[in-house]
C-alpha cells in the first residue's frame, strides 16, 4: 500500500472544547444547546468514526467518501492491491477510515457518480458481477446511483443491481433487490454546510427538534378536544433521526403513538 503514502487529504477541524469559551459568553452557549446537538460536528455517531459523517443526501457526495457496509460488524471497504475490494477491520473505533478505504466521488448528471480509488482507478464491474477497480477513465461501466429511502442507503451498479458483499467480504453486484448486504452507509469527512434557515419548512425554523415537533402537531393535530397532544418519549430519537435523514418519518410515528393526527387514523 505504499502508493497511498503519497496522498493527502484533510481533516475535519473540530470545535475548540468548550471548555476554552469564556465565562460570559456560557450563557448564550446553554440557549443553543439544543441546536447544537443536531450539529454533526457534536455527533457521537460522526466522532466515534473520526470526525467521518453519514451523507444523507446527493448533493453531498463530492470529494472523499468512504463506504461502510452494515455487516461484518459495521466495516469499510477497502481497496487491495489487484484492484478488488474486501471489507476491512471493524469501525466505530474513534479512527477515521484506513487510506485503502478512502475513495474520491465525483457526479456525473443528475443522478450517478464515479468513485476513484487511492490508486486512481476508476470503481466498475467484473463480468462476473464482482467490484474492482481498474479503469482509468470514466465509462458506462464505472457508473453508480446511490438511493436513498426510509433512512437507509444504497448504491445500484452499472448492470442494474445493488452493490453487496459475498460472505468473505469481497464486494459484488448481483442482487437485484436491497437488503442487509447490501445497505451501507456512506461517509465523508468534508465540511457539512447546513441548510439556511429559508430552506427549511416553516416547522423547522426553530431552534431545537423539541420546537419542531410542536410546531408538526399543530399543523396535523385534528383539533377534536382543542389540546395539543404532545409525545412525552425521550426527544434523543429525534436527535438521531435528524442525522440520518428520517426526521419527518419519526415526527409521524410520535404523533400517532399519541393517536392525534388527522393523516394517523
Amino acid at each position: 500500500m505504499a502508493d497511498y503514502q503519497l496522498l493527502k487529504r484533510g481533516k475535519l477541524n473540530l470545535k475548540n472544547d468548550s471548555t476554552s469559551k469564556k465565562k460570559h459568553k456560557r450563557k448564550k452557549k446553554r440557549k443553543n444547546d439544543d441546536s447544537d446537538k443536531d450539529n454533526v460536528l457534536t455527533s457521537t455517531d460522526t466522532l466515534r468514526h473520526g470526525g467521518w459523517w453519514i451523507i444523507d443526501e446527493f448533493e453531498q457526495i463530492v470529494g472523499n467518501v468512504a463506504l461502510e457496509f452494515h455487516v461484518k460488524s459495521m466495516s469499510y471497504a477497502e481497496a487491495q492491491d489487484n484492484g478488488l475490494f474486501k471489507l476491512g477491520y471493524q469501525t466505530d473505533s474513534g479512527e477515521e477510515p484506513k487510506e485503502e478505504g478512502i475513495l474520491t466521488a465525483m457526479k456525473i448528471g443528475e443522478t450517478k457518480i464515479a468513485l476513484k480509488s487511492g490508486f486512481g482507478k476508476y470503481l466498475g464491474l467484473e463480468k462476473t458481477g464482482i467490484v474492482s477497480a481498474r479503469a482509468d477513465a470514466i465509462g458506462r461501466n464505472e457508473q453508480w446511483e446511490p438511493v436513498f429511502q426510509e433512512g437507509k442507503t444504497a448504491l445500484i451498479g452499472p448492470n442494474g443491481c445493488f452493490l453487496g458483499v459475498d460472505e468473505v467480504g469481497t464486494l459484488q453486484c448481483l442482487s437485484r433487490s436491497a437488503g442487509e448486504d447490501e445497505y451501507l452507509s456512506i461517509r465523508t469527512n468534508n465540511t457539512r454546510v447546513k441548510k439556511s434557515k429559508k430552506d427549511l419548512p416553516i416547522e423547522e425554523m426553530s431552534a431545537s427538534l423539541k420546537d419542531t415537533e410542536v410546531n408538526y402537531v399543530k399543523k396535523f393535530q385534528s383539533f377534536q378536544d382543542r389540546r395539543l397532544k404532545i409525545n412525552k418519549e425521550d426527544t434523543s430519537a429525534l436527535d438521531q433521526a435528524s442525522e440520518k435523514g428520517n426526521l419527518h418519518e419519526v415526527l409521524l410515528d410520535r404523533r400517532e403513538k399519541m393517536k392525534s393526527d388527522k393523516f394517523c387514523k
